[in-house]
């Protein structure tokens, strides 16, 4: 049984400004050398107070430290009145490790914007059952092209509808899969985190919804069983609509991996479009969960369609 899909209007963070104290947390895997740095310089670039903490300069393994130190900082980061926003540094892999002991009581009576993607699709579908809008976007220290900046504005500074998911010139552009439109509400992330989620509190209903995927590194076999997981756990009854972002870090099978998408679009009978600009790419839009939104196969576009904040 998949969840149900709450008929409540879902509660909104409020918009950044000027100014505002973003925690910069690692609750996954290590930074490489001068990701911090680039970070924080990337939070003043955009005129925002970087606050860093401490588990984003330590390792452990394929860790950015222990469960509890990355648990403590998430924890203290989204308990502090002080903080504006909660920004992750990076993905890879131990989100899953802390999910279950992190509260995010804060979010229910004040939320703040929650922004990562990758690895972060975990914290991610939390806040997607507690009814909270969040941000798949870029983390600060990866690349931030001007389109990515002007997307990442869009959704988490302006207090209006984000718009366009626009392309740049030169990256692959959006195509139908599947024709005809759909309107809901987003969610998604990360396919292969979604497809650790089955089974467990936190799986995603898409029902009535536009489910939007990407993912790194898994080849069109991987991707073909992850779907079928999915499907047979009832992830995909009633979705409205399919947004495929980027497919990366497979050399020459991409190919094979758009005839999986495009197999399992006609199968679902939904619209879907795929290379829509987020993923593991350089040009990473950001994508506020549970904003409405419209997805036109035709056009090959997904358009954000309310305000994905809240005055702040």
């Amino acid at each position: 049984m998949t969840p149900r899909v709450s008929t409540q209007p879902p509660l909104r963070p409020r918009a950044l400004r000027p100014g505002a104290r973003v925690a910069l947390v690692a609750p996954a895997g290590p930074l490489g050398p001068g990701v911090l740095d680039k970070a924080v310089d990337r939070c003043r670039r955009l005129e925002l107070e970087p606050v860093t903490y401490p588990a984003a300069t330590r390792r452990r393994g394929y860790l950015a430290g222990s469960d509890e130190e990355r648990l403590t900082d998430l924890q203290a980061a989204f308990d502090d009145p002080a903080t504006d926003a909660v920004w992750a540094l990076r993905g890879g892999y131990g989100t899953l490790r802390i999910l279950d002991g992190l509260d995010l009581a804060r979010q229910h009576r004040d939320p703040i914007p929650f922004i990562g993607f990758s690895d972060n699709t975990n914290l991610h579908a939390l806040h997607a059952q507690a009814g909270v809008v969040s941000f798949h976007g870029p983390h600060p220290g990866a690349d931030f092209p001007p389109e990515t900046e002007a997307s990442f504005r869009a959704a988490l500074f302006s207090g209006e509808a984000p718009g366009l998911l626009s392309s740049r010139p030169g990256d692959p552009a959006p195509h139908a899969l599947r024709g005809g439109s759909a309107a809901g509400r987003l969610i998604g992330g990360n396919l292969a985190i979604l497809a650790s989620l089955c089974g467990s509190r936190d799986a995603i209903s898409t029902r009535g919804r536009i489910l939007f995927l990407e993912d790194v590194g898994e080849p069109a076999y991987r991707v073909d069983r992850m779907l079928h997981q999915l499907l047979r756990a009832g992830v995909f009854d009633g979705v409205a609509g399919l947004a495929f972002g980027r497919f990366t870090g497979v050399g020459e099978g991409l190919s094979d991996i758009l005839a999986v998408l495009s197999e399992f679009a006609v199968r679902l009978g939904v619209p879907a479009v795929a290379d829509l600009p987020f993923g593991h790419v350089e040009h990473n839009c950001t994508v506020p969960l549970l904003a409405n939104a419209r997805l036109d196969a035709d056009a090959a576009t997904l358009l954000v369609t309310e305000p994905a904040t809240q005055p702040g």
